[in-house]
């Protein structure tokens, strides 16, 4: 059972495995997607008919007659890596061995919706993957295996996503065997150290010059390559004394730390080697960015068409 991007590392492993055999693929349903808003099937789906394993894509997991056909195919094992819905009882309980989730995260840390990108913007320097039982609980359930991995200094969310997906299919084909045939026990969770990762929004991406420069750092990081760490700007006074331009959004892709200060906010330096902003402690150099309906730039290419001046400022606010 899965749904995103991060599952089909997962699907493909025991796909290809000779010890085990997928009977059934579960998915969400197909969504509208793109300018003209098509119906376009979810990754997994798509993998699972390149596969040709059977799909079954209930509105919802509660349906009886969805769990009427779950319960047809007699499964051993039901495995879970994003599949985006809550599991009923009548679910959790239907596989003769239970079923086993993929968690992107050191559980009981990072339990929830985002850990990827919540323990980059928490400048944390380790996280990995869990194969846990679930249970009725958000992420609660007893541990089966934990693997960690180094989150390295400039890892984004994406890079990330790529390396937890490798690593929880490798993890969860390992640990099956000795899961169902008894040689592993369920390790219940301790309560102590857990954390939510909260589903991420439009809004976490504004940038907050109060901020220290790695604070908003780490958030760009995590935050790329959506929502984006984006910050409001006003072009400057034209010829005419008049603003040429009404304020609009900067996207920031790249960047590094400096050790310079200055008011939070305001343009320090903009030349080839980069903008240099102030921040709540010490600053940042902008090295790539983008303007609203604009392309992704270096900030040499940016300037060269978009002249900012020492003094100017960056907005927080809308």
């Amino acid at each position: 059972m899965g749904t995103a991007d991060l599952s089909c590392a997962s699907l493909e492993k025991l796909a290809q495995d000779g010890r085990y055999s997928v009977v059934a693929v579960v998915t969400q349903p197909d969504k509208p997607r793109g300018r003209d808003l098509k119906q376009q099937p979810s990754p997994v789906k798509s993998l699972a008919e390149k596969l040709k394993l059977p799909v079954l894509q209930p509105a919802r997991a509660r349906d009886e007659e969805f769990i009427a056909r779950l319960r047809g195919f007699q499964p051993d094992l039901i495995v879970v890596v994003a599949y985006g819905q809550i599991l009923p009882p009548a679910i959790l309980d239907l596989p003769r061995c239970g079923c086993v989730n993929v968690h992107t995260s050191l559980l009981p840390k990072y339990r929830g919706a985002a850990p990827i990108q919540w323990a980059i913007a928490n400048g944390e320097t380790e996280t990995g993957t869990t194969i846990m039982k679930m249970d009725a609980g958000l992420d609660t359930g007893p541990v089966l295996s934990r693997r960690s991995i180094p989150i390295g200094p400039e890892d984004n969310s994406a890079i990330l996503h790529d390396r937890l997906a490798r690593l929880g299919a490798e993890l969860l084909a390992e640990t099956i065997p000795d899961y169902v045939s008894g040689k592993i026990k369920p390790n219940p969770q301790s309560e102590e150290g857990a954390s939510y990762a909260s589903k991420i929004k439009k809004e976490d991406g504004r940038i907050d010059w109060n901020a220290a420069a790695a604070t908003i750092r780490n958030r760009l990081r995590a935050f790329t390559p959506w929502p984006g760490a984006f910050t409001r700007w006003s072009p400057s006074f034209g010829l005419s004394g008049k603003r040429e331009l009404p304020p609009y959004f900067l996207k920031i892709w790249k960047a590094e730390i400096v050790d310079k200060s200055g008011p939070a906010g305001e343009i320090l330096s903009a030349d080839r080697s980069g903008i240099v902003v102030a921040c709540g402690e010490e600053a940042l150099r902008i090295l790539e960015l983008q303007r609203e309906g604009g392309r992704r730039l270096t900030a040499a290419e940016f300037l060269a068409g978009h002249p900012l001046q020492s003094g100017e400022r960056f907005f927080s606010q809308p």
